[in-house]
């Protein structure tokens, strides 16, 4: 089959594929194209009579060009993998848009723009890529999805609706961001299942989905054996202008890349818009070079509107690649379909208004009311509930396999995938008296953290480079590297905040690892945003924050904290409890290990003046 093109406009019929690729090649025609939908969007593209549509694996900076000229432009219709056909590939798509479009509208708030512009390659993940059950949202092998540029959320309650998760009803859509709705403002873990994580401050999306793929590498390379796999999943990530202008995802990158995570494969939404207007007024750099120096394979998907087959070429691409994590540039138009609005900051975070909305239905050729989805297309995704059924009795049969071949590793996994502690670990801790000889917390805490690793098969972690002042390091482990997978002290070097983020998203891998970081509590200024979504979305991340002390002398006021330990305990979903001596820091420890959900945060401090806080 072929892959066909259909452009209408005001002024023009049909332009047929090879009047169109010959239209790509002149530059001549950049500026009669109109505003958002310029033929330097097809830049990538070379049509075919038959076959797919190739993708660039490298690039170099690229800029689109604009005309004010306003002209109408249809999306085009591709062959996909799967035998569907292009029509309702199209009407899939247009599907999640245009229930992005009407819950926005109806709510008269939040960010139609994204969905309109990655539905495309939301479609092809959640439609062709991706495996999970929709009635069990926790199955344990199931693919991560985190939508980093959290602002854009109705693209994926529209992906988790037309999947049929339980979770997003019709009606749900319709509360968008109204009071008691599961479908808030932006992606929320605690409110909606089938979010993985809680995303809206840009940047900690990317930074946690590095969290959920160490945790998959870790584990696999713990209990996978030569001729049984049982940890076997992909995190996919889409981010956006903003999350790459936010220094916590060059930190969490710089980390996924020296890891080699493999299985962590991030879509740019390279669209070139933000608040307050075009990206070229603040951020200029060439974010593809900087990710292959982070370690990071690239591929570049020019045409991310309707180059369908690129999108699927590209994952493809990536998944091939094993040894480090994959970047897909995909360059996209903004509020795609809106004639007026498209490739403007005005569809970034504004309802479209009744009257565009019914422009870019008729742009769009979309008659249906709002929230309405063709029979043809729910049959289509119907199909997600049997598949993803299907897919976790697969992997359900694989593991009673695998727990006859190695039933002793098998208990141990099941257990802590369970998210249970094992009965008695708590006799594991230390014992301490009067008698006892003085000592800093922090060491006691070094002591206490290392006698429940030996009983704790979930208890990983490690210092933004400090770990010999934190006392942090489980000594009977190695570290966590590239090649090293399997071991458990975390090197994070200084990057404080991420640090945070990442553990929020191995906690939230929800395997029963239990992940804790550390630093010296007044570097907490750095990781505050990290802490923040820690307390709210319950990830049970705990803190080992030290010298926390007026008493540093040498080092100054610099590394004084003064007003942290009142800040934190003014921090919502914050418990604080602070241990002076060794037993105040046994029973706290153990009270820390007991809560079976919440966010912990622990300090010691110089000296004898230990601090332990609980964040639940």
């Amino acid at each position: 089959m072929a892959s066909s093109f259909i452009i209408s406009q005001a002024s023009a019929g049909s332009v047929t594929a090879t009047a169109l690729n010959n239209a790509i090649q002149s530059e001549r025609l950049s500026s009669a194209s109109p505003a958002g939908f310029g033929f330097s969007k097809f830049a990538g593209l070379k049509l075919r009579s038959h076959g797919k549509v190739a993708c660039s694996s490298r690039s170099s900076s690229h800029r689109r060009l604009r005309s004010s000229a306003p002209k109408v432009v249809r999306a085009a219709a591709v062959e996909t993998l799967e035998a569907t056909s292009t029509g309702l590939v199209e009407k899939s798509i247009n599907a999640i848009r245009f229930l992005a479009i009407d819950a926005v509208e109806k709510a008269n708030s939040g960010h139609p723009g994204l969905p309109m512009g990655c539905a495309p390659m939301g479609h092809i993940l959640y439609d062709e890529v991706m495996k999970y059950n929709p009635k069990n949202p926790y199955w344990f092998n199931r693919d991560r999805f985190v939508l980093s540029a959290g602002h854009g959320c109705m693209l994926q309650y529209a992906l988790l609706h037309l999947a049929g998760f339980d979770s997003v009803k019709e009606e749900d859509l319709r509360g968008f961001r109204q009071w008691g709705s599961k479908t808030p403002g932006h992606p929320e873990n605690f409110e909606t299942p089938g979010v993985e994580v809680t995303t809206g401050p840009l940047g900690q999306g990317i930074a946690n989905a590095v969290g959920l793929a160490l945790a998959e590498k870790h584990l696999a390379a713990r209990y996978n054996k030569p001729d049984s796999t049982i940890v076997d999943h992909y995190t996919y990530c889409i981010l956006g202008d903003g999350c790459q202008m936010e220094g916590i995802s060059n930190e969490a990158c710089s980390l996924a890349g020296h890891w080699g995570l493999g299985k962590l494969i991030a879509f740019y939404d390279d669209n070139h818009i933000s608040i307050d207007g075009d990206t070229e007024i603040a951020f200029t750099e060439d974010v593809v070079t900087r990710f292959e120096g982070l370690g990071w394979h690239t591929i570049w998907v020019k045409n991310g509107n309707t180059g369908y087959d690129e999108i699927r070429a590209a994952i493809e691409e990536a998944k091939s690649v094993k040894d480090r994590p994959t970047l897909i540039k995909v360059t996209t138009t903004i509020g795609f379909g809106s004639p007026n609005k498209a490739n403007s900051y005005s569809v970034h975070g504004s309802a479209l208004g009744a009257k565009e909305v019914d422009a870019t239905r008729q742009n769009l050729g979309w008659p249906h009311p709002p929230f309405h989805i063709p029979e043809e297309v729910k049959s289509h995704w119907s199909r997600h509930v049997a598949r993803g059924a299907a897919f976790e009795a697969e992997w359900s049969s694989k593991f009673a396999e695998h727990e006859k071949k190695y039933p002793e590793e098998a208990a141990e996994f099941k257990a802590l995938i369970s998210g249970k502690l094992p009965e008695g670990w708590d006799k594991a801790l230390p014992v301490y008296t009067t008698e006892s000889p003085a000592d800093a917390t922090r060491n006691l805490s070094q002591q206490c953290l290392n006698a429940l690793a030996r009983v704790l098969p979930g208890l990983l972690g490690g210092s933004a480079d400090l770990a010999s002042s934190n006392m942090t390091l489980l000594k009977m482990f190695g570290d966590f590297q590239k090649d090293t997978p399997a071991e458990r002290n975390v090197r994070f070097g200084v990057r404080e905040h991420s640090m945070g983020a990442i553990c929020n998203g191995i906690a939230h891998h929800a395997s029963g690892l239990i992940p804790y970081c550390a630093t010296f509590f007044v570097f907490t200024d750095y990781m505050r945003a990290a802490i923040r979504i820690s307390a709210l979305s319950e990830a049970g991340v705990i803190y080992v924050m030290t010298h926390d002390s007026i008493g540093l002398g040498e080092d100054g006021p610099t590394h004084q904290p003064i007003e942290h330990l009142a800040s934190f305990r003014a921090m919502p979903n914050v418990l604080m409890l602070r241990p002076v001596m060794e037993r105040r820091q046994l029973e706290l420890t153990r009270l820390l290990f007991s809560i079976e959900r919440g966010h912990q945060y622990l300090l010691s401090p110089v000296k004898n003046s230990h601090i332990l806080l609980v964040l639940q």
